[in-house]
């Protein structure tokens, strides 16, 4: 038994050896690390980015992390691709249709995962700072149901 255990024990270390001498297969974002940026310009202003995987704005997987204020909302709008979800900390309240109603949202506290269909109209609003992880295909896109709530017009 001491032995097996010995064995397993190399052999987990000789392969974190190897990661740790070639630097490929893991990557790790632990939150005190993770660089957060200003949001995209597509986002009202007062939300926080970190890309964890990927480009979002190009072909292919990605996985990035919204950090909210308490309170932030984002209009009505869709999304041209399946939307995935998942709440690490905060309250994500998300309603559906074309006219902001915090009355007929659904509160998504941490832990929770959901995913709604591509062009799905949808607002959402935050209870607490709230961080949520976002992960697709790319290209990720926003576009407002009335584009003056769209804060790329709003820049012009």
């Amino acid at each position: 038994m001491r032995t097996t255990a010995l064995l397993v024990v190399i052999v987990l270390l000789s392969q974190v050896a190897l990661a740790a001498e070639h630097g490929k297969g893991i990557s790790l974002n632990p939150p005190a690390e993770m660089e957060w940026q200003q949001g995209p310009a597509s986002l009202p202003p007062g939300a926080m980015i970190a890309v964890l995987e990927g480009d979002p704005s190009q072909e292919g997987p990605f996985v990035f992390r919204v950090k909210a204020p308490d309170g932030y909302r984002i209009p009505p709008h869709t999304h041209p691709k399946m939307e995935r979800v998942t709440v690490i900390s905060g309250t994500f309240n998300i309603g559906m249709g074309a006219t902001f109603d915090a009355a007929i949202a659904t509160a998504m506290p941490a832990g929770t995962y959901g995913y709604w269909e591509p062009g799905m109209q949808h607002f959402v609003w935050t209870k607490g700072e709230t961080v949520v992880q976002f992960h697709g295909m790319g290209p990720w896109s926003i576009q407002y149901v009335d584009p003056k709530d769209d804060p790329r017009n709003k820049a012009k």
